[in-house]
Protein backbone atom coordinates (compact mmCIF):
# COMPACT_ATOMS: atom_id res chain seq x y z
CA UNK A 1 0.00 0.00 0.00
CA UNK A 2 1.42 3.32 -1.06
CA UNK A 3 1.34 6.27 1.48
CA UNK A 4 -1.40 8.34 -1.21
CA UNK A 5 -3.59 5.65 -0.68
CA UNK A 6 -3.13 5.42 3.12
CA UNK A 7 -3.31 9.28 3.72
CA UNK A 8 -6.99 9.00 1.42
CA UNK A 9 -7.96 6.27 4.02
CA UNK A 10 -6.96 8.34 6.64
CA UNK A 11 -8.51 11.35 5.29
CA UNK A 12 -11.84 9.26 4.61
CA UNK A 13 -11.66 8.30 8.35
CA UNK A 14 -11.51 11.18 10.15
CA UNK A 15 -14.11 12.61 7.96
CA UNK A 16 -16.26 9.93 9.15
CA UNK A 17 -15.43 10.30 12.74
CA UNK A 18 -15.86 14.30 12.08
CA UNK A 19 -19.51 13.29 10.77
CA UNK A 20 -20.18 11.16 13.97
CA UNK A 21 -18.96 13.78 16.61
CA UNK A 22 -21.07 16.18 14.69
CA UNK A 23 -24.16 14.48 14.11
CA UNK A 24 -23.94 13.02 17.44
CA UNK A 25 -23.76 16.20 19.86
CA UNK A 26 -26.95 17.19 17.63
CA UNK A 27 -28.74 13.75 17.95
CA UNK A 28 -28.08 14.36 22.06
CA UNK A 29 -28.97 17.88 22.03
CA UNK A 30 -32.57 16.56 20.25
CA UNK A 31 -32.74 13.80 22.68
CA UNK A 32 -32.57 16.08 25.58
CA UNK A 33 -34.97 18.52 23.86
CA UNK A 34 -37.58 15.46 24.01
CA UNK A 35 -37.17 14.84 27.66
CA UNK A 36 -36.17 18.21 29.31
CA UNK A 37 -35.25 18.30 33.08
CA UNK A 38 -32.19 18.52 35.30
CA UNK A 39 -29.50 15.69 34.38
CA UNK A 40 -26.20 14.81 36.12
CA UNK A 41 -24.41 14.85 33.42
CA UNK A 42 -23.33 18.40 31.41
CA UNK A 43 -21.81 19.52 27.91
CA UNK A 44 -19.48 16.71 27.45
CA UNK A 45 -22.26 13.29 28.91
CA UNK A 46 -24.89 15.46 26.02
CA UNK A 47 -21.88 14.58 23.60
CA UNK A 48 -21.04 11.48 24.68
CA UNK A 49 -24.10 10.32 24.71
CA UNK A 50 -25.53 11.46 21.14
CA UNK A 51 -22.66 9.62 19.80
CA UNK A 52 -23.51 6.46 21.44
CA UNK A 53 -27.05 6.91 21.31
CA UNK A 54 -26.54 7.46 16.92
CA UNK A 55 -24.08 4.44 16.96
CA UNK A 56 -26.32 2.15 19.04
CA UNK A 57 -29.46 3.61 17.00
CA UNK A 58 -27.88 2.92 13.35
CA UNK A 59 -26.51 -0.36 14.31
CA UNK A 60 -29.91 -2.13 15.91
CA UNK A 61 -31.51 -0.16 12.75
CA UNK A 62 -29.09 -2.14 10.41
CA UNK A 63 -29.17 -5.28 12.28
CA UNK A 64 -33.24 -5.32 12.21
CA UNK A 65 -33.21 -3.97 8.29
CA UNK A 66 -31.50 -6.74 6.50
CA UNK A 67 -28.53 -5.65 4.11
CA UNK A 68 -29.22 -2.05 4.51
CA UNK A 69 -26.41 0.46 5.59
CA UNK A 70 -27.66 3.31 7.52
CA UNK A 71 -25.94 6.52 7.31
CA UNK A 72 -26.34 8.89 10.47
CA UNK A 73 -26.92 12.08 8.10
CA UNK A 74 -30.27 11.16 6.35
CA UNK A 75 -33.90 11.06 8.05
CA UNK A 76 -33.87 7.20 8.75
CA UNK A 77 -30.11 7.66 10.69
CA UNK A 78 -31.50 10.96 12.32
CA UNK A 79 -34.52 9.48 13.83
CA UNK A 80 -32.53 5.84 14.76
CA UNK A 81 -29.78 8.00 16.36
CA UNK A 82 -32.64 10.42 18.13
CA UNK A 83 -34.31 7.24 19.63
CA UNK A 84 -30.73 5.54 20.65
CA UNK A 85 -29.87 8.79 22.38
CA UNK A 86 -33.40 9.29 24.17
CA UNK A 87 -32.80 5.30 25.38
CA UNK A 88 -29.88 6.05 26.81
CA UNK A 89 -30.63 9.17 28.61
CA UNK A 90 -33.99 7.12 29.89
CA UNK A 91 -30.88 4.78 31.14
CA UNK A 92 -28.67 7.46 32.31
CA UNK A 93 -30.94 9.39 34.57
CA UNK A 94 -32.30 5.83 36.17
CA UNK A 95 -28.65 4.99 36.69
CA UNK A 96 -28.12 8.81 38.33
CA UNK A 97 -30.34 9.04 40.96
CA UNK A 98 -33.08 10.95 39.00
CA UNK A 99 -35.73 9.33 39.65
CA UNK A 100 -34.96 6.59 42.58
CA UNK A 101 -32.47 7.43 45.60
CA UNK A 102 -30.82 4.76 47.20
CA UNK A 103 -32.28 3.42 50.66
CA UNK A 104 -35.47 5.79 50.00
CA UNK A 105 -38.52 4.63 51.95
CA UNK A 106 -41.97 4.24 50.52
CA UNK A 107 -44.21 7.42 52.13
CA UNK A 108 -46.42 5.41 54.86
CA UNK A 109 -50.09 6.63 55.93
CA UNK A 110 -50.15 9.12 58.82
CA UNK A 111 -51.86 7.97 62.05
CA UNK A 112 -53.84 10.60 63.38
CA UNK A 113 -52.36 11.48 67.15
CA UNK A 114 -54.48 13.41 69.60
CA UNK A 115 -52.55 16.56 70.33
CA UNK A 116 -50.31 16.55 73.71
CA UNK A 117 -51.97 18.87 76.13
CA UNK A 118 -49.25 20.61 77.93
CA UNK A 119 -49.77 21.80 81.53
CA UNK A 120 -49.34 25.74 82.01
CA UNK A 121 -48.64 26.53 85.54
CA UNK A 122 -49.51 30.20 87.13
CA UNK A 123 -46.69 31.33 89.61
CA UNK A 124 -48.61 33.62 92.02
CA UNK A 125 -46.63 36.39 93.51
Amino acid sequence: MDSSALMEQMHILAQDVLMWVGFGTLVGLVAKAIMPGRDPGGAVATLLMGIAGTVLGCALLSYFYEGARVSPISVLGFVAGTGGAFVLLVFYRILGGFWFKEGAVPPRHRVYRRPVRRRTYVVEE
